[in-house]
């Protein structure tokens, strides 16, 4: 897909109608609908200034499911559908976004050693490029803030952790998805 500089994803209604044919508008999501929680992590994104190829993987960085959320609504065997939609980048910050083992990658993150991600559909492990690294940190940033901001009972369980988590890897995020991470998880923040 070929965009313009000024062209936002938020303009990109076709991605949205896609997700609506495959389902993102009925599955039930923290905030209503996983559909609206994917346009959140993508205004995000922007607001952030992360560049399209990131706004186009938030718009559709369940696609394949995750590691937190089961339900996918394409097959990793239908990659070149979405790569046709969005762009051969954004879709592999997608798939590299969906196939992440959480519990071998993320305690990798922030240390000395390099990250190697694991994929959890085939067990295969990489260490991705330092700008897939990134992208892949400022989605996970995006969506566990969308995800705390509309569920109380999970930012109490998880909030802690995830700020944790970003803490250790803030050297990987923007200054701005530092920013929103220490106002909604820092100490004293409340869920």
């Amino acid at each position: 897909m070929t965009t313009s500089p000024s062209e936002s994803v938020s303009s990109w209604t076709h991605v949205e109608d896609f997700l609506r044919d495959h389902g993102a508008d009925r599955i039930t999501h923290p905030g209503g609908t996983l559909l609206a929680h994917l346009m959140r992590v993508t205004r995000l994104l922007a607001e952030w200034g992360a560049d399209l190829d990131v706004q186009a993987a938030g718009l559709c960085h369940a696609a394949y499911g995750t590691d937190g959320f089961g339900q996918a609504l394409l097959r990793t065997t239908e990659r070149a559908t979405l790569a046709d939609l969005i762009g051969e980048r954004a879709e592999a910050l997608v798939h590299l976004y969906g196939s992440c083992d959480r519990d071998a990658v993320y305690p990798l993150l922030g240390g000395d050693a390099p990250v190697v991600l694991r994929d959890r559909f085939t067990g295969d492990e990489h260490t991705p490029c330092d700008a897939d690294l990134r992208a892949f940190m400022e989605i996970t940033a995006a969506n566990e803030l969308d995800v705390v901001a509309h569920n109380k009972d999970l930012a109490a369980r998880y909030g802690a952790a995830l700020y944790g988590l970003f803490t250790r890897s803030r050297d990987l995020l923007s200054t701005a998805a530092w920013a929103a991470c220490t106002r909604q998880l820092g100490p004293g923040a409340r869920p």
